[in-house]
């Protein structure tokens, strides 16, 4: 007692402690340890979950470290705090920084017999859990941890240092806060939420002191592994506030008899669970790339874990609802085949949905994976698919750019070879013989795109310029590399995502204005502080009159006698189909004023490893040739997704095209008087465009042009 008493003499005359008054308690390097220590514990944020919503305010999915979020004392239930106090710091409102009678006995007991004995006040269980944040290395973990009379009086002083600065209820709300509740729950609000299903301010009596005891050991006493130790434990509480008079004994009997109520609610975090797996997915790499949040990935994994943020995004639970259920309908998971659908809004690019066949997850067996179809290999995706004739459109508007009309005109044959092609750099090309499957005959640009004419567009293409062409794909969002720079590319040889798809396409409604895809609008703290607003990133690529064009052509895809015909929604819409060379894969590439919706569906076996759609099964149905098509496969697909939602977009038109401006001299006209040849051809061609076969010279492969 004689040591006790000196060493709390100590302790009250201030914080130096003479080494020869120390000994027996603990060494000298201790004591000269203790008074070497920084007068103020360092104070950094705890960690907090970031909480990531979609557009209309619903909670999408959770990142985090530690489940942690922050409340006020004004928000935890004064039962709760009540709880905590008398089973942790009875006399916590009462002593200062150290409560003298347990703290001492405890430093006794552990220095003389090696046992650890508790004592510690709340101030010094939070500033030992501060610590234990603060520890960035193994050597920094066992010094806050480690069961020693040296981790005591470090946390001694910080906590005296620590009360001069914090009121009581500043210490016990920190306290609430950052200390952990088992079972993946940090913090009260966590915990509440968790295994109540409740808000902390609404913790009752006896889900506040399952709580309470949840403090002393997490683990032991986890309500959900050993239910039984935690109605004992919770029960020691109980009877810890009778004794400090804070209950009476009737009040205890009947909390006492109460089982533990359990009601759980699973936290998720990242996004395997959520629903819009591969959206979030996208969302997270996006961030991730986003140097505002973080000078290297792994500081912006931390702000995106630890910081605290609600995340809203562009993704509308309606629209990915639809297309989930369209996708799903069409190709099953474990199809030789993948089906995917982006949907993005013309003039902001933000996008409301992302959907593909194969759900997330590592059972392959069932058709999961974690590769991301929907989007490009920069952003986490896979490497892409060629869109077949989906890239006629670049070339039209190539040319309707520099003026050439709508009635530009060729004979298109059944084939043809073509020369005279040089890409960007100034490459020359041999000669190349793009093909039709069926039909020929005379075609103006409107009848050549709605049908997808092959070798229109082959001269079309050298009329234009392949490097016009490729600019143009380009300022469009569309990246390949400058090897694919080749006379096919019209004919939609590069491989591309479903999301720069709909984004390139979602150009012509813009009135050609291209928007970078957006998936995410605000980012704020957990105090409602902007961290960044984002904004639409968007260029003029195009002349209106150039953008109005093409949805005037499209338009016709989806009129009567057009391949979309049957697919027309009862709102204005266009579109362009596209169906690759030996059919391994189908788009729609479908759109209104308002929304733009990129579908596909192609060939893969489980390896990811592309393989024709020819006599495959989707979702159960035998595919044979003639069913492989743009408007037959993708185009049902898409269908579904846009009748589903076409309530929820507003009503709005397409806009008449203006003045292209005069005609470039070399523009090809149609005859005035066709012979009678032509016009057999013409009825011919208007079957439709051709089979895209690989190119032969220096060429290149293409993709088919048939796509009904």
């Amino acid at each position: 007692m004689a040591l006790l008493s000196l060493f709390a003499g100590v302790l009250v005359a201030g914080l130096a402690i003479p080494v020869a008054a120390f000994v027996g308690v603990t060494s000298n390097s201790m004591a000269r340890g203790f008074e070497e220590l920084p007068l103020e514990l360092r104070e950094t944020p705890i960690p907090q979950r970031s909480k990531v919503l979609a557009a209309d305010g619903s909670l999408l999915t959770y990142f985090y470290s530690q489940n942690r979020q922050d409340v006020p004392l004004s928000k935890i239930a004064p039962v709760m705090q009540q709880a905590v106090v008398s089973i942790e710091d009875a006399r916590f409102f009462e002593h200062g920084a150290l409560d003298f009678e347990g703290t001492l006995r405890a430093l006794v007991n552990n220095a003389t017999d090696g046992r650890t004995q508790g004592g510690s006040s709340l101030t010094q269980q939070l500033v030992k859990n501060i610590l234990v944040q603060q520890a960035t290395t193994l050597e920094e973990r066992r010094a806050a941890t480690e069961k020693s009379p040296a981790r005591k009086v470090r946390e001694l002083k910080y906590a005296m240092s620590y009360e001069e600065k914090h009121s009581k209820q500043q210490i016990l709300e920190n306290y609430l806060n950052i200390s952990y509740f088992g079972d993946g729950a940090y913090g009260v609000s966590a915990a509440a939420k968790h295994y109540f299903s409740v808000d902390a301010a609404d913790l009752t009596l006896t889900q506040a002191a399952t709580l309470a005891g949840l403090v002393k050991n997490p683990v032991e006493y986890d309500p959900v592994t050993y239910p039984e130790n935690a109605m004992r434990r919770r029960n020691i509480v109980l009877s810890a506030m009778e004794a400090q008079g804070l209950l009476t004994r009737s009040v205890v009997q009947k909390a006492i008899a109460q089982p533990l109520g359990l009601k759980i609610t699973r936290f998720s975090n990242g996004c395997v669970s959520t629903k819009a797996p591969f959206f979030c997915d996208y969302v997270r790499t996006y961030l991730l790339q986003d140097k505002s949040l973080g000078k290297t990935k792994d500081e912006r994994l931390h702000t995106l874990e630890t910081g605290g943020l609600v995340i809203k995004t562009t993704l509308e639970p309606t629209f990915q609802r639809a297309a989930d259920k369209a996708v799903g309908n069409r190709v099953a998971p474990t199809d030789n085949a993948i089906g995917a659908q982006a949907l993005v809004v013309p003039g902001t690019g933000a996008v409301r949905a992302l959907a593909q066949s194969r759900p997330m997850g590592k059972n392959q067996k069932a058709g999961e994976t974690y590769i991301n179809y929907t989007v490009s290999k920069s952003l986490g995706g896979a490497n892409g698919f060629q869109a077949g004739s989906t890239f006629k459109a670049f070339t039209a508007a190539a040319a309707l750019e520099k003026g050439y009309p709508p009635s530009t005109y060729f004979n298109s044959p059944q084939t043809m070879t073509l020369s005279g092609y040089r890409n960007c750099s100034g490459d020359g090309f041999g000669p190349w013989n793009p093909q039709n499957s069926t039909g020929a005959g005379g075609f103006d640009m409107t009848r050549g795109l709605r049908q997808s004419v092959n070798t229109y567009f082959g001269q079309l293409e050298r009329l234009v310029g392949l490097c016009s062409v490729t600019k143009m794909a380009r300022k469009m969002g569309i990246q390949f590399e400058r090897t694919q720079e080749v006379p096919a590319f019209t004919l939609g040889v590069v491989d591309v995502s479903v999301l720069d798809m709909a984004a390139a396409y979602a150009t012509f409604p813009a009135r050609g204005k291209y928007c970078t895809p957006l998936p995410v609008t605000l980012i704020t703290n957990n105090k409602g502080e902007t961290v960044k607003d984002y904004q639409p990133a968007c260029e003029k690529v195009m002349k209106q009159a150039t953008a109005d064009s093409v949805n005037q052509i499209l338009r016709g895809v989806q009129s009567p006698g057009g391949f979309g015909a049957a697919l027309q929604l009862d709102k204005p819409s266009a579109a362009k189909t596209g169906t690759t060379n030996d059919n391994k894969a189908v788009w729609f590439m479908g759109y209104t004023p308002k929304l733009v919706n990129a579908s596909m569906i192609a060939g893969a076996n489980r390896d990811g490893h592309w393989k024709s759609l020819e006599n495959q099964q989707l979702n159960g149905e035998y595919i044979g040739f003639s069913a492989v098509g743009g408007s037959s496969l993708a185009g049902p697909m898409w269908a579904d997704t846009m009748r589903a939602i076409q309530d929820d977009l507003p009503y709005a038109n397409f806009e008449s095209p203006g003045s292209l401006g005069a005609a470039p001299s070399d523009t090809p006209r149609a005859p005035a008087k066709p012979d009678k040849k032509d016009k057999k051809g013409d009825r011919g061609g208007g079957g439709g465009g051709g089979d895209d076969r690989p190119g032969r010279g220096n060429g290149g492969g293409g993709g088919r042009g048939n796509d009904d």
